[in-house]
């Protein structure tokens, strides 16, 4: 039958070829010298087609022009109508649906420049699945950015997974695609089928999707991320005022997954919203400030810890819905916790579904192995020189904190990006093009990541896990640092836990690695941890790390946990740390929370409550964690007794800690410890007290400092240490 199209259209259009169904399918005025209009649909899966005006009686017969499903009718009205489709499928089954070519596309020029300059750093508006009225029309608006395809389909239940029937508009040089789908509604799974010149073919889930299956399925899902109503404005304008590093930040870290499970049920995972009514109390009850999450963004692989994403705007559905975690973070607020989420721009894994060979070309990752892989990973690096990649990783960054309202972002594994020969022999990484190991393109990247959240949103953190001596991780772009608030100190982590690992009677022959961090402690923003990669793959956790028998375990533990709260920096812990998990983490199980009934490990919970109650309401041990003006040493000589003492100071001259350790089973008794202010000292924490499960040596609660002075000071006092203890003193206000 005749077509009003040529038949290479036509034949184009179906053989899912044509990169502009616009041009072909939906109203078209008729051509010079005919008269009315034509509207033409592909329905592959139709016997028959009808076209019933919208507000009228009136219909018309399309007739099957293609063997494939092409119809078309010629209407006598000169001017577009509103009007929908009656199908008969050839099964019998007959449905109403609208035309998506009848309505207009929703990309404007300006999105498209910036998307493509790599300056749109809200992309997530536009791209994706967006639920929307259009022309009083509800449905989904979907876009991909995908410039090297030669078609792109989107495809779900609502056309039988067949990419052919939804063709998408290719928008030019920009490389996006977009198309609105009449009907349907948040809920809905959907992909986008992506047809390459080269033979290449793939289902891929949607880069910027809202929502997503359950591993191992793979779909996306739509999702409106405007439909929750926030209570947490109070936490959010005190937010906007707060200084983080003059404030107490003590973070509990957690992967959802196994903090606790639900034995009884299968060893289920619990939901957000459980982990809101259990979760949220334990921490809060413990006294920490934040909690930081391993990474919640969607994953196929639950070994990796979330580390493998491949949904960057998708929370894991392991437990529960998009809302749900938004009701978990709300609650958060409501209760005074902040949030923060592990982020994770350095690599993505090889999932067919996912980021790699996106479009049959190497679009996000690098097409060189040599700069494009993590060869020990096994994954995938971002071409973070590409435009497009840029406003892609960008915004998601802006995303949590737009539409999930979290409160920091951990950056995980910056080293990586940092170097282009990272964990690379000679011959396998390419230099930069001054001839330089940096990872340029990188740096910048990093860089315009701190400067827009931190514009945008005052009062959140960036913590960047780097192990490097890259300077100025967390000084201010405009002074050359990477713009970082945070860094991790994993130097002090490795020396403190190297020190701890060795029996009492040969720490005096490495004293240095207990003091060694105060020479470069103040020359970054530095946070103290011990995560979850230091219970791992063999290393044991805290417990297991510390020599002696079980008495000997737990104050060895006690003392690291004392002076890891007296050290500048700020403080982070990994679940299970806080009661004394004797196992390796394993993320397939919930903690040994069994082991809380015994006084050993409640009593060490105690001790963390306490540790978190001191150093979250005493100027002196968080409010100037970043300079010398916060610390002195005391007496960092004494090896042959393994002691060192330390003053932490407030910005009130009257507002100190000292702060002494004992590294030694052996206790010190008439032990003398100069103090700079007269008066009264309370012991304000001694963690070999019987409140600890310790031996309860101690001071009596109280010493007066005497006029002698002592090791630079002025006056001093004589103190008990005890065995493997670390001690507080505070001096008492005057009555």
């Amino acid at each position: 039958m005749k077509m009003s199209v040529s038949e290479d259209v036509a034949q184009s259009l179906v053989d899912g070829n044509w990169y502009s169904p616009y041009d072909m399918l939906g109203w078209h005025p008729a051509a010079k010298g005919q008269s009315g209009s034509w509207i033409r649909t592909y329905q592959p899966f139709a016997k028959s087609v009808q076209v019933l005006e919208k507000g009228g009686s009136r219909k018309w017969t399309a007739k099957k022009v293609h063997k494939q499903g092409l119809f078309e009718v010629n209407i006598p009205d000169a001017e577009v109508i509103d009007y929908r489709y009656k199908v008969t499928g050839t099964d019998g089954e007959v449905w109403e649906v609208d035309d998506p070519y009848r309505f207009p596309l929703q990309i404007g020029d300006v999105d498209l420049y910036l998307h493509g300059e790599g300056t749109h750093y809200r992309t997530y508006k536009k791209m994706g699945a967006h639920p929307m009225t259009v022309n009083g029309v509800e449905g989904v608006h979907f876009a991909v950015w995908a410039p090297n395809a030669c078609r792109v389909g989107v495809i779900g239940w609502f056309n039988r997974w067949d990419g052919r029937h939804h063709p998408m508009q290719n928008r030019g040089s920009s490389g996006l695609w977009e198309l609105f789908v009449p009907n349907l509604k948040p809920g809905d799974l959907y992909k986008f089928e992506i047809k390459c010149s080269n033979g290449f073919v793939a289902q891929k889930a949607d880069p910027y999707a809202f929502a997503a299956e359950l591993r191992p399925r793979t779909a996306s899902v739509v999702w409106d991320i405007d439909a929750y109503q926030w209570n947490d404005a109070d936490w959010m304008a005190k937010r906007r005022e707060t200084d983080w590093l003059k404030q107490p930040v003590n973070v509990y870290e957690v992967h959802l997954g196994s903090w606790k499970r639900v034995e009884s049920d299968d060893n289920r995972w619990l939901t957000y919203r459980e982990l809101a009514e259990e979760l949220i109390p334990y921490v809060k009850d413990l006294g920490f400030t934040h909690i930081e999450l391993l990474p919640i963004s969607e994953h196929p692989f639950d070994g990796s810890w979330g580390y493998q994403t491949i949904g960057y705007y998708s929370p894991t559905s392991r437990f529960g819905s998009p809302d749900d975690l938004k009701y978990f973070i709300d609650r958060c607020h409501q209760e005074g916790l902040g949030v923060i989420v592990d982020w994770v721009p350095a690599h993505f894994p090889k999932d067919a579904h996912g980021l790699a060979y996106f479009d049959g070309s190497h679009l996000y990752e690098h097409s060189d192995p040599r700069k494009g892989e993590h060869m020990d990973w096994g994954t995938l690096i971002f071409n973070y020189g590409r435009n497009e990649v840029r406003s892609f990783l960008l915004s998601n960054a802006m995303f949590w904190a737009d539409v999930y309202h979290v409160d920091g972002f951990r950056v995980d594994a910056v080293a990586s990006m940092l170097y282009l020969d990272y964990s690379r022999k000679e011959g396998e990484w390419i230099p930069n093009e001054y001839g330089g190991r940096e990872n340029l393109d990188a740096v910048s990247f990093l860089k315009k990541f701190n400067e827009i959240v931190h514009i945008d949103y005052p009062g959140i953190i960036t913590f960047a896990e780097e192990s490097t001596a890259w300077p100025m991780v967390s000084r201010p772009t405009y002074l050359g640092g990477l713009g970082f608030g945070l860094k991790w100190n994993m130097g002090w982590m490795n020396d403190t836990l190297e020190y701890f690992s060795k029996d009492p009677v040969y720490r005096k022959y490495h004293h240095n690695d207990i003091t060694f961090s105060l020479i470069y402690a103040f020359t970054e923003n530095f946070i103290l941890p011990f995560s979850h990669d230091e219970v791992v793959h063999g290393k044991g956790h805290m417990l297991n790390k510390m020599p002696g028998d079980m008495w000997q375990k737990f104050a060895n533990l006690r003392t690291l946990y004392a002076y890891m709260f007296a050290h500048p920096g700020k403080k982070l812990l990994f679940m299970g740390m806080e009661f004394g998990q004797w196992d390796e983490w394993n993320c397939y199980k919930s903690l040994d929370w069994n082991l809380t009934q015994w006084d050993p490990h409640n009593k060490l919970q105690d001790l963390i409550r306490e540790l978190n109650r001191i150093s979250t309401s005493i100027p002196a041990l968080y409010e100037d964690d970043f300079s010398w003006d916060g610390f002195e040493w005391i007496d960092f000589h004494d090896s042959d007794q393994s002691l060192v003492s330390f003053i932490r100071k407030g910005k009130d001259p009257q507002d100190i800690v000292v702060c002494i350790f004992n590294f030694t089973p052996a206790p010190r008794e008439g032990y003398r410890v100069g103090v700079p202010l007269p008066g009264n000292y309370r012991e304000i924490l001694n963690t070999d007290s019987e409140h600890f499960w310790g031996s309860n040596v101690g001071n009596g609660g109280r010493l007066p400092a005497q006029a002698q002075p002592w090791q630079g000071k002025d006056f001093s006092i004589e103190i008990t240490v005890p065995p493997l203890a670390g001690v507080y003193f505070r001096p008492e206000a005057d009555e």
